[in-house]
């Protein structure tokens, strides 16, 4: 009797009919990508949204509730680092898409300055819970999924090249390279170059040299081309800071850590108060926070997983694979980050980085989440990375998902002011939530004022009212 050996049963090719779990699972060949891309998709994501372990601490950190409490910087790292990890492996494991999630910049803000001063920590983070519960029982009654579809195609790309403008920007103020104007209401250039006009000091050249070498790597279409660049430009600046004494990174200090090793702090973990701050801040108050949290948690996600599917060839007609898993798994984020205490966690910009890198499956996430999860021990290198290096995969691949305007009917006055609109205000407003409002309340109105009010469909109709609220949301209040 022949005893097959053990390695070749393990290292054998899967035949016409047998496929490894990691295809199975992920369904590499079908979408024409490697092991090889996913790992460093998922690594260029990571690096590229690394950053919110660090940021997030100061945004919560803060501001104090009510009470006066404020929360610990270790327990919200730790938290951040958690949420992170556990929802990014879902999501590639659940949705199968090259999407990461974290906890989301623009609505912890709302969470720290808007809603914490009202009410405790804990009754914040039970709203969070709740909005994350609203945006689940829209994923599973297919709602959320039928509300994406019902937008048409040339709005869908409006939102990827509003969004890729948001996140080159994004970039280019994070490393820098454009800042406020420091008097911006009292003057006609509400932003500039550099810190006074014009470019100067060692973190800018820093970041121009990664943005340069990027470029140049991706128009040779070398394999890693982001990865190798963020990696060139963070051992420059390491050596800058280090060596030489350079100093103004910002947030991210280049400095080789003196541990490796961070012990984690749960003392966040399942804080939380789901109804008191119906009572603490008052029923219409805490009923408004949790509308405004669901409404730019539910569009600016969407905007987001339709750009990058659609970057990433994912899309299908307009539709993306699994987007009702997708999007269970985005509603999902927010409770994890309400009972981690991390803010709500929804699918990162981000994610495009590691597209561009060649990421097409859930696979990349999983990486993507492993990481996360092992800066809950290593949170020391993660801080390593300055915003200048890795702010260039941000502008590079803006720059691409605006290429898709190409295919948006200019032409056709049913699109070209609702557009537009989308395209300049995501950018323009540093929100996604704002820039699809704009365009659908357009888009609606000249369908009804051409005489096609039918062509708009009444979600479209319901959502154009829904966002009129969104957008004067203070006078309702003040009415009710």
């Amino acid at each position: 009797m022949t005893q097959v050996r053990l390695d070749e049963a393990v290292t054998s090719a899967p035949g016409p009919h047998r496929k490894s779990i990691v295809e199975r699972l992920f369904e590499l060949r079908a979408r024409e990508t490697t092991v090889g891309r996913e790992v460093r998709g998922g690594l260029t994501t990571f690096v590229a949204m690394a950053y919110i372990v660090l940021l997030n601490p100061l945004i919560l950190g803060a501001s104090a509730d009510i009470t006066g409490a404020k929360l610990s910087a270790t327990q919200v790292t730790t938290a951040t680092a958690l949420a992170a990890a556990v929802m990014t492996v879902l999501m590639g494991l659940v949705g199968n898409a090259p999407l990461a999630l974290a906890a989301g910049l623009g609505i912890n803000g709302i969470v720290a300055f808007q809603m914490a001063p009202a009410m405790t920590w804990p009754q914040a983070f039970g709203l969070v819970v709740l909005e994350g519960v609203c945006i689940v029982l829209l994923a599973v009654s297919g709602l959320r999924e039928r509300i994406m579809n019902a937008i048409p195609g040339p709005l869908k790309t409006a939102i990827t090249v509003g969004i890729g403008l948001y996140i080159a920007l994004v970039g280019l103020v994070s490393a820098g390279f454009v800042t406020r104007t420091p008097d911006a209401a009292h003057s006609t250039v509400p932003v500039r170059l550099g810190l006074d006009g014009h470019l100067d000091g060692w973190p800018i050249a820093v970041f121009c040299f990664g943005l340069l070498l990027m470029t140049v790597l991706m128009s040779r279409k070398v394999p890693g081309a982001v990865l190798i660049s963020i990696a060139a430009a963070t051992v420059l600046a390491v050596v800058l800071h280090d060596g030489f004494g350079v100093g103004e990174w910002g947030l991210t200090t280049p400095t080789l850590p003196h541990s490796v090793v961070a012990a984690p702090d749960f003392g966040l973990l399942g804080h939380v108060d789901l109804f008191g701050g119906f009572a603490k801040a008052g029923a219409l108050t805490a009923t408004i926070f949790l509308f405004t949290l669901v409404l730019s948690g539910f569009f600016d996600a969407m905007g987001t997983i339709t750009s990058v599917s659609a970057e990433a060839g994912l899309s299908k007609n307009g539709r993306v694979p699994r987007m009702g898993r997708i999007l269970f798994v985005d509603g999902a984020g927010a409770i994890a980050g309400g009972m981690s205490g991390s803010s709500p966690n929804t699918v990162f910009l981000e994610s495009a980085a590691g597209v561009g890198e060649g990421a097409r499956t859930g696979l990349a996430s999983v990486v993507t989440g492993l990481l996360f999860g092992a800066t809950l021990l290593f949170t020391p290198i993660a801080g390593i990375v300055p915003a200048q290096a890795a702010a260039p995969a941000l502008v590079v691949i803006g720059g691409m998902m605006v290429a898709q305007c190409r295919t948006i009917p200019w032409h056709d006055p049913d699109y070209t002011i609702p557009v537009f609109l989308t395209v300049a205000l995501i950018p323009f407003t540093y929100s996604i939530t704002n820039g699809i409002g704009a365009g659908l309340i357009a888009f609606v109105l000249i369908k009804t004022f051409r005489g096609k009010w039918r062509e708009a469909g009444w979600i479209l109709t319901v959502l154009a009212l829904v966002f009129t609220v969104y957008f004067g949301i203070d006078v309702v209040k003040a009415i009710l």
